[in-house]
C-alpha cells in the first residue's frame, strides 16, 4: 500500500510516496522525473522495507522552482523530509542527479545515511570538453525552443531503444514538468562537484552502471576506487534508465547489497 504525503514547504509542499515496513530506504529520482520513476523498486523493496519516494522540488507534484535550483537546496529538503518522518537512519538510493543529490546528503548528514547506492551517476557534474558543452547547449535549446514534450522524444529514444511502451511512459511523464523548473534543475546541476571529497564517505556504498550509459563506465570505476567502502556494479546491454529498463538486475543488485550491510550491522 502507497501512501502520499506533503511535507509544507515555503511556496508550496514536497510530495512523497511512503510504502511498505522496515529498514528505511530513501529513492532520489533523476532530472526531470519523479517518485513514481521508482514503481518496480517499490514493488519488490516494500515487502521487507519502508520505501521514502520523494518529488525532488521542482518536480512532479512537489512545488515548482526557478531561475537557479542547487543541490543543496534538494538536501535541505530532504533532511527535513527525514526529520518530519522520525528516520534517524536510511539506505539512499540516487539515479543521475538523484546520485549527486545522493553524494552531497552522505557527506552532509553523515549519521543518518547508513548507506549509499548510486546509480549511473557521478560526483561531479562539470563541463570538461566542446563535446560536452555542445551537447548541455543542445538540451537547453531544444527545451527553449521547441519545449519539454520535444526533449522527452529525444531522451526517450536514447534511454529505451526499441522499447515502445517504456518509451511512451517517459514522454508522457517527463512532458508534464514546469519548463522553468526544469531548466532551474539543470542550472542547479550544472558545475556541481564533490570530486575531491570521495574520501570522506564512510558508509558502504554501491555503484551501478549501465554498460551503454552515455556516462562512461571508466569514469566510474575511477571515482569508485577513491571511495574507501565501495563496490561496482555493471549492468550489461542497459541504459541510462536502467532502474526501469532492467528492473529485476537493478533489484537483485540493489537487494544483495542491501541485505550484505544488514548482516555485516548484525554481526
Amino acid at each position: 500500500m502507497h501512501d502520499t504525503r506533503r511535507l509544507p514547504r515555503e511556496g508550496g509542499h514536497l510530495c512523497y510516496t511512503v510504502a511498505g515496513a522496515g529498514p528505511a530506504v530513501l529513492l532520489i529520482h533523476g532530472l526531470g522525473s519523479c517518485a513514481a520513476d521508482w514503481t518496480p523498486q517499490i514493488e519488490v523493496l516494500a515487502k521487507s522495507h519502508t520505501l521514502i519516494a520523494p518529488d525532488l522540488r521542482g518536480h512532479g507534484e512537489s512545488l515548482a522552482a526557478s531561475g537557479v535550483l542547487p543541490i543543496a537546496q534538494h538536501v535541505r529538503d530532504l533532511c527535513d523530509l527525514l526529520a518530519h518522518e522520525g528516520f534517524d537512519e536510511v539506505d539512499v538510493v540516487g539515479l543521475s542527479m538523484g546520485g549527486a543529490v545522493a553524494f552531497q546528503l552522505a557527506l552532509e548528514s553523515v549519521p543518518v545515511v547508513r548507506s549509499l547506492t548510486i546509480v549511473n551517476s557521478a560526483p561531479a557534474f562539470v563541463v570538461r570538453n566542446w563535446r560536452e558543452r555542445l551537447m548541455v547547449a543542445q538540451r537547453f535549446a531544444i527545451v527553449h525552443l521547441l519545449g519539454l514534450p520535444r526533449m522527452a522524444r529525444v531522451l526517450a529514444g536514447r534511454l529505451f531503444p526499441g522499447q515502445d511502451t517504456l518509451q511512451a511512459e517517459f514522454v508522457e511523464r517527463f512532458s508534464r514538468n514546469d519548463k522553468a523548473s526544469y531548466l532551474a534543475a539543470m542550472r542547479g546541476l550544472l558545475g556541481w562537484s564533490v570530486q575531491q571529497r570521495l574520501g570522506e564517505i564512510r558508509c558502504p556504498v554501491l555503484v551501478v552502471a549501465a554498460d551503454q550509459d552515455y556516462m562512461p563506465l571508466a569514469d566510474k570505476q575511477a571515482y569508485c576506487a577513491e571511495i574507501p567502502d565501495a563496490r561496482l556494479v555493471v549492468i550489461e546491454n542497459a541504459h541510462h534508465a536502467v532502474t526501469a529498463e532492467h528492473p529485476q538486475a537493478f533489484n537483485r543488485a540493489l537487494t544483495a547489497f542491501l541485505d550484505s550491510n544488514a548482516v555485516g550491522q548484525a554481526a
